[in-house]
């Protein structure tokens, strides 16, 4: 049946097979549970992300057996962790937008976790905090460099951008560009006019409507995740690879 862990690192690659040499299909984010059916003696589990279902081959260095639950999450694009109350001190790492903490007490301004340090309370809500305007969540990430597999301000593939500011509102998504287009919203006519939240595929990239004319979305042709206009992607996308919007779908 399996058993669960969390992560332990600011943020943990899940592989498709357990090598270091190929592509990484997503990323874990610290406290996020894994239920691992299997560790093998190289040093890999194989198991399933809570989280999306993503299923697949994690290091197990980056995991630790689940402990207390997590009661925040945090929202802030990134916060820096301290080893004491205090903006003084040297940071010991940093921790993204979505992980999940266990944190026992307050100081001052100061959230603490056990085992990990403290950090910045403002930076934290609970589980159930869900932001307004995923799109703004979204926006957060501007300039933000492209990383295949990426779900972090410090590198976020298309669907990973997505994924993280639906989550961050509240909104279950898949991880994936493909599932993504079958599971959210209802699809609209693009002639009838576009506007903010609509989220815009084509085969194999995904990105969302700042408004009625203008993208946003990470992409490999800038490397960033950039806002621009919409028939400035499409007529780019088109000469590249000679595909066009697919679909466009609306959330509730």
């Amino acid at each position: 049946p399996g058993f669960e862990m969390h992560v332990a690192h600011e943020t943990l690659p899940l592989f498709p097979q357990p090598t270091r040499e190929g592509p990484i299909d997503t990323h874990a984010l610290f406290g996020e549970t894994v239920v691992v059916y299997e560790i093998d003696e190289e040093g890999w589990a194989w198991g399933q992300l809570r989280s999306d279902g993503y299923v697949g081959y994690l290091p197990t260095e980056g995991l630790r057996e689940a402990g207390a639950a997590p009661n925040r999450k945090v929202i802030a694009p990134r916060t820096l962790v301290y080893p004491g109350p205090s903006m003084k001190l040297p940071t010991w790492g940093a921790l993204p937008l979505g992980a999940q903490l266990a944190v026992t007490q307050e100081s001052g301004d100061f959230a603490e976790v056990p085992g990990l340090g403290f950090v910045w309370r403002e930076h934290l809500a609970g589980l159930d905090h869900a932001a307004p305007d995923f799109v703004a969540v979204a926006e957060r990430f501007l300039h933000a460099p492209y990383l295949w597999g990426g779900k972090t301000s410090s590198g976020l593939d298309c669907s990973g951008l997505i994924q993280i500011a639906l989550h961050a509102s509240g909104v279950a998504a898949p991880r994936d560009t493909d599932m993504m287009e079958k599971a959210l919203g209802a699809p609209i006519d693009m002639a009838a006019g576009l506007r903010r939240g609509d989220i815009v595929f084509w085969k194999g990239h995904v990105g969302v409507m700042q408004d009625a004319e203008t993208l946003l979305h990470a992409n490999g042709h800038h490397m960033l995740v950039v806002s621009e206009p919409l028939a400035v992607a499409r007529e780019r996308i088109v000469a590249k690879t000679g595909a066009d919007v697919t679909l466009v779908r609306r959330l509730g």
